[in-house]
């Protein structure tokens, strides 16, 4: 038995797409942010289309589990494989989104950003996940003035006594 990688089942998309999809990711964070939420969204996407989306509800459904990625994992429903999806993050994965990304075979993740707080980048490099960090301002700047206004909520969503 061979081990295979993530170019093996899944290509990295072209700039466009890219854009396009964090794009749909940075709206969902709006959505979040909108009901009253942590302004983190994820899109799963297979072949460039959009298979499943969601934001961060932890506040909302009072679920210490309704994180953004976990949110779009369940809109996108059961799925015979992942192994050809690319997720999209407005930030980069916790340690239990990123298990989930691992757990399933998610081969590529794709995050809007990684200086908010220190991530599991390295969790899924080592499973062996392609990941890429944006680095894109907007995401930044969108979770900096949340954790501003709201910073017993922030360091909640991140498992930080306040």
């Amino acid at each position: 038995m061979t081990s295979t990688t993530a170019r093996d089942h899944c290509h990295l998309p072209d700039e466009s797409e890219i854009e396009r999809c964090m794009q749909e990711a940075i709206q969902e964070a709006r959505n979040g942010l909108e009901e009253g939420g942590v302004p983190i969204g994820s899109v799963l996407v297979r072949e460039g289309k959009i298979i499943g989306r969601g934001h961060n509800r932890r506040i909302q459904f009072g679920d210490p589990t309704a994180h953004g990625e976990i949110d779009c994992l369940r809109a996108a429903g059961r799925q015979k494989t992942y192994k050809d999806t690319i997720m999209y993050s407005t930030l980069m994965p916790c340690a239990m989104c990123a298990g989930a990304a691992i757990q399933f075979g998610i081969p590529i993740v794709i995050a809007g950003e990684d200086r908010t707080f220190e991530s599991s980048r390295h969790l899924m490099e080592n499973a062996g996940i392609k990941v890429i960090d944006l680095n894109l301002d907007e995401c930044y700047e969108m979770l900096q003035t949340f954790a501003k206004r709201s910073p017993s909520l922030w360091n909640e969503d991140i498992g930080v006594d306040s």
